[in-house]
């Protein structure tokens, strides 16, 4: 097969506005997505198509309906900007062949992305991006049997169904009645007033910031993490809230600050919230989660006699899963959290606001959740490094790592105790502090190529802060060292 810009990696493609990402490609892929719907699915249910707040995210939209509607596939085009998990319940509901989501998620203002979200509601299994793929540069069969010409385009609004779903699954009443205050952050992105529509509606206490629609998101990359997250936190402590709730490019990670206005990482969000499904709800199925997320997760799981399924990263493996048999839960560490009664999805909307369920019915402060979980199962904290590094020097800083061996070589001054090559390399290494604390956490380090960006991410789990500076700085120094 020829070699084109566009690939379509985990979860769809992505691209640099006007570099390769331009209208040309962007075409590309859509009679790409055409041609397969045509040959795997049936072309009358129709496409559903949305966009995000990016740079002419909404004329790339178009030009995709186009596309689909000339190759005989009638087209719901969103109206106006919309969430990714807004979309995908949208292509469930309405029962069509596929949708397409033009976002790139968290990713800078530069990139820009073509989303394929398949006939269940989620994103497209590696089999259908392949096929997909297969099918770049081959024409997709021809409108036929439409007086103009073309199928049509029917410009529909994707939330308000959406909206009352996921309003279905919290106890908004009850969030009115506890009093508490929270702060929305949409980070200039997709969520932008839903959740305090949602919250207005019902009296819930709350202020919104970053809320309009910009392309640049206010300089920042939409990503609910730091330190993109600071003016979240600055937010909460001004307005003297409980907790702050953010949402990402696209709305469908999630985010958080607690009282205090520091950060709560996606995985303390995780597992506050399967504690609360679990001893709560009681909510059937197994649990999974990706190789870099908490292993508090495997506590809680074990405390409530789940199963716990660790896979690959990408949400792609939690959708499969979700296909296959009953999951409670599934997540990764970036703040993509699904629900399989939901959508087998990633939903930050949804997240948001079962966080604030779960503080509202136990009566606390986010910061006061995390404590509780920490008390219980014992200290976890994490931390993140991505590395901008040449292509020679990140597979060099794998291939390095694949040559460490358990029981002959130490990391950091650790001894490695063993090694999970299921996505990157993952060490299991014997930390001396964990012997001190009781019930502490597992040490692990994961250094990991990125899918979807041009980067080393390294991750690491202890039981204090300062053993993950040390470990993110020794993995740090591992990868630049030159061979």
């Amino acid at each position: 097969m020829p070699e084109f810009a566009v690939k379509f990696g985990t979860d769809g493609w992505r691209g640099i506005i006007a570099d390769d990402f331009t209208f040309a490609n962007v075409r590309l892929a859509a009679e790409a997505i055409a041609a397969y719907i045509h040959a795997h699915e049936d072309p009358a249910k129709g496409i559903c198509i949305a966009y995000d707040t990016r740079f002419e995210s909404d004329a790339f939209a178009r030009t995709c309906a186009e596309v689909a509607a000339a190759a005989g596939i009638p087209v719901m085009l969103a109206n106006a900007v919309t969430p990714t998990p807004a979309l995908s319940f949208g292509v469930r509901e309405r029962g069509a062949a596929g949708g397409i989501m033009i976002t790139s998620s968290h990713n800078p203002a530069v990139w820009n992305g073509v989303k394929y979200k398949a006939w269940y509601g989620g994103s497209g299994k590696p089999s259908i991006l392949t096929q997909i793929e297969s099918y770049l540069g081959k024409p997709a069969p021809r409108a036929a049997g439409y007086p103009l010409g073309a199928a049509p385009i029917r410009e529909v609004d994707f939330l308000p169904t959406y909206v009352k779903a996921i309003e279905g699954f919290a106890d908004l009443e009850l969030i009115a009645r506890s009093g508490m205050k929270f702060c929305i952050d949409s980070m200039h992105g997709a969520g932008g007033t839903i959740l305090s529509g949602i919250f207005s509606a019902r009296g819930v206490k709350h202020v919104q910031i970053r809320a309009h629609p910009d392309p640049l998101f206010g300089g920042v990359n939409p990503e609910p993490i730091e330190p993109h997250i600071r003016a979240l936190g600055e937010a909460v402590v001004a307005n003297g809230c409980q907790a702050g709730l953010c949402t990402d490019g696209d709305a469908d990670r999630i985010g958080a600050t607690d009282e205090h206005g520091e950060f709560v990482d996606p995985h303390k969000i995780y597992s506050v919230l399967l504690s609360w499904v679990l001893k709560r709800k009681g909510w059937p199925g197994a649990v999974t989660r990706a190789v870099n997320t908490t292993k508090m997760l495997d506590r809680i799981a074990k405390k409530y006699g789940r199963e716990l399924i660790e896979h690959g990263i990408g949400f792609k493996y939690v959708c499969d899963l979700m296909l296959e048999r009953e999951i409670v839960m599934g997540g990764e560490e970036s703040g993509g959290i699904g629900f399989q009664r939901h959508l087998p999805e990633r939903d930050g909307l949804l997240n948001a606001l079962l966080l604030a369920n779960v503080m509202a019915e136990e009566g606390k402060t986010l910061g006061q959740l995390v404590a509780d979980l920490q008390a219980e199962y014992g200290e976890h904290q994490y931390g993140r490094i991505d590395l901008h590094i040449p292509e020679a020097a990140k597979s060099g800083a794998i291939a390095r790592a694949r040559m460490l061996k358990p029981g002959e070589e130490v990391f950091c001054g650790m001894p490695i105790l063993r090694v999970d090559t299921l996505d990157g390399v993952k060490f299991y290494l014997d930390n001396p502090e964990a012997k001190t604390k009781p019930n502490a956490a597992e040490t692990w380090l994961l250094l990991r190529a990125s899918g979807t960006e041009p980067l080393l991410r390294i991750y690491a789990e202890s039981c204090s802060k300062e053993s993950v500076a040390k470990l993110l700085e020794s993995a740090r120094r591992f990868a630049l060292e030159q061979p």
